[in-house]
């Protein structure tokens, strides 16, 4: 994969055949499938079906995510970002983790939510918030959480949830646990954000048992790499906080799987964190209230195209006949029927029941909230 219209910093970049990302460090790109679907470097062994996981997932995302922002489009949903063009750092990264692990995402990682056993209907009320939400729609769309998944939902100001991760990475130091690591995503504008300093300057310091992943799409909202940073790449900034920084192609699923999974061996070892950037496009706007061609050059969205984490993955499998057209048109099949019959059970649902504006937050409500609880019950002005 050249880097000819990657942002600022990529233009040096070397592609250097190999198998251990932390080889190539933190300059390099660790690619192991072109966008051509050819193999530069061996493939390393990878657990029973997971390469076909791994596309279906990226189907499945990708329809689901034209689905919403539909639905947003028609006024169904009040707000949605996709993950087109990302589809492989998302999910070659959340693969890598174990079920027992606690992830901390940012705004693009829902997939990965999906992919660690999340509700659908559960996932898409939440983007409805309404009654079949378990969080009873007290978060904007895309702000996904589900405790069963150990899967954390991201806060609307850039980077706290880079904090959020290295603290709980610290109490699973002092509880002993470990079996256990954490994960936390970002993406590359929030390297600018003084949580990435203050989240990364511990996580160095405890040796946190922590894989930090940042997408790098190239652009935070409308502010272009270039803007955001003079290093030559994002991910030579872990050095100075004492961890290795690993650089990858993020369109290429496979490689962003064992770069994570390496990272997170090495930090169940108790070898302390890893910091990944993930170098991918973002090919849709920042969110359903963004347009991209105000900003930026949108041919080069067009030859980002080409090197479509999907298409990639689904080359790959094809040449070594493990995927046909035939299947991916059977799988795509079941899953839009999957996706609209999950709509239509969750868009039925009642709203949220108005008294729990009251539960949830004190084991012995105040007597003000109780008054104003009473009120509503009682169709009183509050």
């Amino acid at each position: 994969m050249g880097d000819s219209v990657a942002a600022k910093g990529n233009s040096s970049a070397k592609q250097t055949p190999a198998t251990d990302p932390y080889a190539i460090g933190p300059l390099g790109l660790y690619q192991l499938v072109d966008e051509h679907g050819a193999e530069v470097a061996p493939v390393p062994e990878l657990p029973e079906g997971l390469a076909i996981k791994l596309l279906e997932a990226m189907l499945f995302q990708r329809a689901l995510d034209q689905r919403m922002l539909n639905l947003q489009r028609q006024g169904r949903i009040g707000f949605y970002g996709t993950a087109k063009g990302q589809e492989g750092a998302v999910l070659g990264s959340g693969a890598a983790f174990e079920e027992q692990d606690w992830l901390f995402p940012a705004l693009r990682e829902g997939a990965i939510a999906l992919w660690r056993g999340m509700q659908l209907e559960h996932y898409i009320a939440q983007c409805f918030g309404n009654g079949a939400d378990p969080t009873l729609g007290r978060q904007m769309p895309c702000h996904y959480s589900d405790g069963p998944s150990r899967y954390v939902s991201l806060s609307s100001p850039i980077g706290t949830q880079i904090s959020h991760a290295v603290g709980a990475a610290r109490a699973v130091q002092v509880k002993g646990e470990t079996h256990r690591i954490v994960g936390g995503w970002m993406g590359d504008g929030a390297t600018s954000s003084n949580d990435f300093h203050a989240g990364m300057n511990f996580a160095g310091v405890w040796k946190s048992p922590l894989v930090y992943v940042c997408q790098n799409n190239q652009w935070a909202i409308s502010v272009p790499a270039a803007a955001q940073t003079a290093s030559e790449t994002f991910a030579v900034k872990a050095e100075a906080y004492g961890m290795p920084g690993l650089r990858v192609d993020g369109n290429d699923v496979l490689a962003c799987y064992v770069a994570t999974k390496l990272a997170a061996d090495r930090a169940r070892r108790g070898d302390g964190p890893t910091f990944i950037e993930m170098l991918t496009f973002r090919l849709g706007g920042h969110s359903s209230s963004d347009d991209p061609s105000k900003y930026r050059d949108e041919s080069i969205a067009k030859q980002w195209e080409k090197r479509d984490p999907l298409e990639r993955h689904r080359t790959w499998l094809v040449n070594r006949g493990d995927w046909s057209e035939e299947r991916q048109e059977d799988y795509l099949a079941d899953a839009g029927k999957r996706i609209t019959e999950a709509i239509h059970t969750v868009e039925a649902a009642q709203p949220v029941p108005t008294e729990t504006l009251f539960t949830d937050v004190w084991a012995e409500m105040p007597a003000l909230l109780s008054d104003q609880a009473e009120r509503l019950d009682n169709d009183e002005t509050v």
